[in-house]
């Protein structure tokens, strides 16, 4: 917060919950194109799409049926290839919790 203002001034872009996630989390709207660094990122990620506020993006590369970390634990798997930059959501990710079908 700015203290002289008492407006709130974001300094970071995303979010890394956990240092084995393989998904950062979107602090604000970031539009494709830009390049995140620091935050815990081994190296800059290319932002390949623009990820909503709240959403999720691929750190690194995830290979289909691969586990989605987020909160240091498994969230779902993924239903295909997904590039570093690009947004993780409902098109590209399968959940496991509540399914009878799967352990």
């Amino acid at each position: 917060m700015d203290t002289n203002s008492g407006e709130f001034v974001m300094t970071r872009q995303f979010l890394i919950l956990d240092k084995t996630d393989n998904v950062g989390v979107a602090l604000a709207d970031l539009p494709a194109g830009s390049i995140l660094s620091g935050s815990g990122l081994a190296e800059s990620v290319r932002l390949k799409q623009d990820i909503p506020a709240g959403h999720k993006f691929a750190l690194s590369a995830i290979g289909p049926a691969q586990p989605i970390r987020k909160y240091g634990v498994c969230i779902g798997l993924s239903t295909e290839a997904i590039e570093a930059g690009r947004h993780v959501h409902v098109q590209n990710i399968e959940s496991m919790r509540g399914r009878g079908d799967r352990s």
